[in-house]
């Protein structure tokens, strides 16, 4: 393995490229490649001076450090978006390309096989892949959403170099598998991070199958006063209280303030078990 080396990292991924059959994401492919180069031509990145890694839906690039960083970020914000703007407009429906990117600067080796290895890299990656960045991608109609590491914005960003404006960039917290990382998102935050709620923790707060969630739920009976003695209790508050097809009117035994207390047997009478 070689020893790790500062590089630029420069990442690309393309939005619902599973969902495509083998031809469109044969040509989503071809056009990812071609704006990454267009890109990275317009920042004056030469052809020596990067190695591409593959990833089928995403493409990496490891980028030298004297390459300029500010020409790269500059290009980002205005060739990326125009090259897919030119290439949307070309193609149909089905083969419309959209993209996440992140750009960020870290330590990378080269392991014997040609994989690249190191902690920064892995960083990106999972910038790449974080549900923030995905939520603001999918709320955008310019087809593009930047991400941005903190090294990144702490060396340029914030510097406000001619093209890059400080105050276009929002700080956030992405999180992943190993915690939650700190980044920043160029153009509006998402205002959901993800198209499916959550199940809520209480069952109360989700309504029943079948129950329409806009439906006021059935208002809980009112309690009353507590059991006095062994037997049910009943509470009448006017009219004519019927049980069994017979009416229960006028002075009835056991009746005290409205309550009836002790045994009560509805719809007949008791033949050796209760009714």
């Amino acid at each position: 393995m070689t020893h790790p080396v500062n590089r630029t990292i420069l990442l690309f991924d393309i939005e619902r490229y599973s969902d495509r059959d083998d031809v469109e994401q044969a040509y989503l492919r071809r056009m990812l490649y071609d704006i990454a180069d267009r890109t990275l031509a317009a920042a004056g990145v030469e052809e020596t001076k990067r190695l591409r890694a593959d990833r089928g839906d995403s493409v990496m690039e490891l980028i030298d450090a004297d390459a300029s960083p500010i020409a790269l970020l500059r290009s980002l914000l205005t060739e990326a978006p125009a090259q897919l703007r030119t290439v949307n407009r070309m193609a149909s429906s089905s083969a419309q390309i959209r993209l996440r990117s992140v750009l960020a600067t870290g330590f990378v080796a080269i392991d014997g096989q040609g994989g690249w290895v190191g902690s920064d890299l892995n960083h990106a990656c999972r910038l790449l892949d974080a549900k923030l960045l995905r939520a603001a991608l999918r709320e955008r109609t310019d087809d593009f959403a930047l991400c941005v590491s903190d090294s990144i914005h702490q060396g340029i960003v914030r510097h406000g170099h001619p093209g890059i404006a400080p105050e276009e960039f929002h700080p956030v917290t992405l999180e992943s598998k190993n915690g939650p990382l700190g980044a920043w998102l160029h153009g509006p935050l998402p205002k959901t991070i993800s198209p499916d709620a959550a199940p809520s923790a209480d069952p109360a707060a989700d309504p029943a199958p079948g129950q329409d969630a806009a439906a006021p739920a059935a208002p809980a009976p009112a309690a009353g006063p507590a059991s006095q003695g062994p037997g049910a209790t009943f509470h009448f508050a006017g009219g004519t209280p019927s049980f069994g097809g017979s009416l229960v009117a006028g002075d009835q035994h056991g009746v005290s303030g409205g309550t009836v207390h002790g045994d009560v047997h509805l719809g007949g009478t008791d033949q050796g078990g209760t009714r």
